[in-house]
């Protein structure tokens, strides 16, 4: 079992001449109970082919082994692949691949080397990649959870609600693809080295299909991201930033009024549906302005 107190992890790493690399990210999980936790929150299981990113020296990989039926672990540094080797010596049914995660073919690499199971991802994110990282797992379209260890504040803008401090584009983002809940709280203590904030584990069920029936998606997420682009703005001025070209603010303004808001709200106080209301008003308006028909 690879789990690591400071003393061993720092002989293991010595003996490999390994030196920690800032401009990577990388922390080193020391409590081995977290690893077992995360493992357990993810649950997967026989059924399951696992994809890791930044396996580290392999804590959590070697939990995930036990549980999964195959793990493609994905490890940038070059240095930590003799650790790997080490580590994951018991592990017959993982394989680690060199790689940037955000240079690679996802769904290619988890389908060629993990064929015929279900997929799921388990990490514990560097926290310098987290946004395109996780943008990327949910665009390869073939995982059922996503569960990851991330910086807490990022975990609560994951989760936020609407019309809190913490909510924004992302979290629209997120919570279109997935239904993200918040497993559990890893203090700084847990790591080597020790970061400067708290990180929490969240875990992401995958949607099947877009919620609430949204079909244009790229005329939603071009709502979302004018919404917040500045957010203390009334709703009816952003979208005018956006769309403003083709649509004058009187119809703009009715287009938000006819969803049932008020005139003045705020985008950032929509929830999904909000958004998808408002998108597919401003939808039909263009529409209608390319036949001529908006008034």
């Amino acid at each position: 079992m690879a789990s690591y107190h400071d003393g061993d992890l720092k002989k293991l790493l010595e003996r490999h001449g390994f030196h920690f690399s800032k401009a990577l990210g990388q922390n080193f999980l020391t409590d081995a109970t977290i690893p077992e936790r995360i493992a357990d929150g993810a649950g997967v299981d026989a059924s399951f082919g696992v994809l890791e990113v930044g396996p580290g020296v392999g804590a959590l990989t070697n939990a995930l082994c036990r549980r999964a039926a195959r793990v493609v672990a994905v490890e940038l540094d070059k240095r930590l692949l003799p650790v790997l080797n080490e580590t994951l010596a018991p592990c017959p049914n993982v394989t680690v691949v060199s790689g940037d995660i955000m240079k690679l073919d996802i769904k290619t690499t988890v389908l060629n080397n993990m064929p015929n199971l279900r997929y799921a991802v388990c990490a514990n994110l560097p926290y310098n990649i987290t946004t395109p990282a996780l943008t990327a797992l949910f665009e390869a379209g073939i995982f059922e959870t996503i569960t990851v260890m991330v910086q807490k504040e990022v975990a609560q803008r994951l989760c936020a609600k609407p019309a809190t401090p913490e909510y924004g584009a992302f979290t629209v983002f997120t919570q279109f693809h997935a239904e993200p809940k918040i497993l559990f709280d890893v203090p700084p203590g847990a790591f080597m080295p020790q970061p400067k904030v708290t990180s929490a584990v969240v875990r992401l069920q995958m949607r099947p299909s877009p919620p609430d029936g949204i079909e244009d998606e790229g005329l939603f997420f071009r709502v979302v991201r004018a919404s917040f682009a500045q957010r203390r703005k009334m709703l009816v001025n952003s979208l005018g930033s956006a769309f403003g070209s083709t649509l004058s603010k009187e119809i703009l303004t009715r287009a938000v009024t006819d969803c049932g808001f008020d005139e003045k709200i705020r985008g950032e106080t929509l929830d999904i549906a909000g958004f998808h209301a408002v998108s597919r008003a401003v939808g039909a308006l263009l529409f209608a302005s390319r036949t001529g028909e908006a008034r």
